[in-house]
């Protein structure tokens, strides 16, 4: 499925790139999420469809992947003592809880990683928000602990203490919407920059491939014995940072919590040989780190009370041939030995040119900007025809990044 080059750590970012004009770029939502355009690739033939018609595109055998992070407010408008504006952005959690369920949970105080604007204008002393958080009024501070690789340590503390910071958030914060959109978030973002099935909080992105899904489309699935499963990746800053590296070897992955549920490890199992298909390129990155962690675990590398980790490179060295039956009962297994019903891990794994899928079929994505990690994955899975999937887009007017169309891509015959 994906196309070989001697090493993928040597590919040049440029050599992934198109033109990609403004005005092609979606500011906003479409009334109706699953009227948008849905471009269809399957074994090279391109075809042009409308979202709501998703559930005739797939094989009726077809397991759907979903992503069902929500994203939380994380964008922070403080104000200094004397009135300017410091804007903070909420990445992760450092202290007391690294682990995002734990920290949307915290009371009191916590430490967190951040992006600061205007941070050359805060110099020292604390900022703070008024509020109202579950009808009544709050009070966040905010003070600068310590700068770390381009970030800064925040601690923020809050009255009442009793609220967890999960509720800080939703009080306080407004959603990041990426930056491409130029744009303060508005109440419909509130609500269609979620997806319809999002339940965990600890996204600072949304899986934008999911925001097509409306519950029209989600129950005619289920009325056509289409199989879905849910995991949860939540999506980091980083989704946006761009490649600033010559070559692919120099380009650091950001880190991305996960979660997945030992009953869709055995759903998984039990669907072998048949499509097992992501919606969006966080699913795919979920199912193919659950591959690369099998294969630890298979050579007993997953020590217990450790969080096991999907390293960048790691399908890129020398490998394993381990069949994807044998990576999931493995880390069934594990979980079984640690007496656990959910795995928890985190991944860095780059899917570039050279590639090989060992657990997706297919993918519903988005258009995705140039120089990106994601047009390299995108590239990953059709080889050289994804230059003809993006000029197709372009030529028949579809719209493009987090609000833009969709499309979907089965390289094989299903």
């Amino acid at each position: 499925m994906s196309i070989p080059v001697a090493d993928p750590r040597l590919l040049s970012i440029h050599d992934y790139t198109y033109t990609l004009p403004a005005e092609r770029i979606a500011p906003e939502p479409l009334p109706d999420r699953d009227q948008s355009r849905l471009l269809v690739y399957r074994s090279g033939h391109i075809t042009n469809q409308t979202f709501h018609n998703l559930p005739t595109e797939l094989p009726s055998d077809t397991l759907l992947v979903f992503n069902d992070t929500k994203v939380v407010q994380a964008r922070l408008f403080c104000r200094k003592p004397s009135g300017g504006q410091v804007e903070l952005f909420c990445l992760e959690p450092v202290a007391p809880h690294s682990a995002i369920e734990l920290a949307m949970q915290q009371t009191g105080e916590c430490v967190w990683k951040c992006l600061v604007g205007n941070g050359k204008r805060w110099k020292s002393g604390p900022v703070s928000l008024n509020f109202t958080a579950q009808g009544q009024a709050a009070t966040l501070i905010a003070e600068r602990a310590e700068a770390v690789d381009g970030y800064s340590l925040i601690k923020f503390s809050w009255n009442p203490a009793t609220l967890p910071f999960a509720e800080v958030l939703r009080g306080a914060g407004h959603l990041p919407l990426p930056p491409y959109l130029n744009r303060e978030d508005t109440e419909a973002d509130a609500v269609r920059y979620q997806t319809v099935y999002a339940t965990h909080e600890g996204a600072v992105a949304a899986p934008t491939a999911g925001l097509h899904f409306s519950d029209a489309v989600v129950a005619d699935l289920a009325e056509r014995g289409i199989t879905t499963a849910r995991v949860t990746l939540h999506v980091g800053a980083g989704t946006f940072q761009p490649v600033k590296a010559a070559r692919m070897a120099d380009h650091t992955m950001h880190g991305e919590p996960f979660v997945v549920q030992a009953e869709v490890l055995r759903q998984l199992l039990a669907h072998h040989l048949r499509p097992l298909i992501a919606v969006g390129t966080t699913s795919l990155r979920t199912l193919e780190s659950l591959y690369w962690l099998g294969v630890q675990a298979a050579a007993g590398q997953l020590p217990p009370n450790t969080l096991p980790h999907v390293a960048q490179w790691q399908p890129y060295t020398p490998g394993s041939d381990l069949a994807a039956t044998s990576a999931l009962k493995a880390l069934l297994e594990y979980l079984d030995a640690q007496q656990l019903d959910a795995l928890h891990a985190t991944t860095q794994l780059l899917i570039a040119p050279g590639y090989q899928f060992r657990m997706i079929q297919g993918l519903v994505t988005n258009f995705h900007q140039p120089e990106s990690t994601l047009l390299l994955l995108v590239a990953a899975l059709l080889g050289p025809d994804w230059r003809r999937v993006y000029e197709h887009a372009l030529t028949n007017g579809y719209r493009f990044l987090s609000y833009g169309d969709s499309s979907l891509l089965l390289p094989d015959s299903l």
